[in-house]
């Protein structure tokens, strides 16, 4: 599965591609206590390539942005379903 993602990151509009390989590989790579490189790795394997130096500019200058790119694209690669357990 593959899904275009366009943020507004302050006057920029900044285009992705969320695979499942990319989010798989992103709650993979997540640890108790390392967090922020693997949000920023599955931000950067998903970002299209003529949005990567927009992209890698608010991440320099704005720090957090990371995770909280990555917990936009989360919610729209993978949104949350209603579950319940039968008893």
């Amino acid at each position: 599965m593959k899904k275009h993602v366009v943020l507004t990151l302050g006057a920029n509009d900044i285009n992705f591609e969320v695979t499942t390989e990319t989010y798989n590989g992103y709650l993979n790579d997540i640890m108790p206590n390392n967090k922020v490189a693997p949000a920023h790795n599955f931000v950067m394997r998903s970002v299209v390539d003529e949005d990567k130096e927009k992209l890698r500019k608010v991440l320099d200058d704005s720090p957090g942005a990371a995770m909280q790119i990555c917990g936009l694209l989360q919610q729209e690669f993978a949104p949350a379903i209603e579950i319940s357990v039968k008893k």
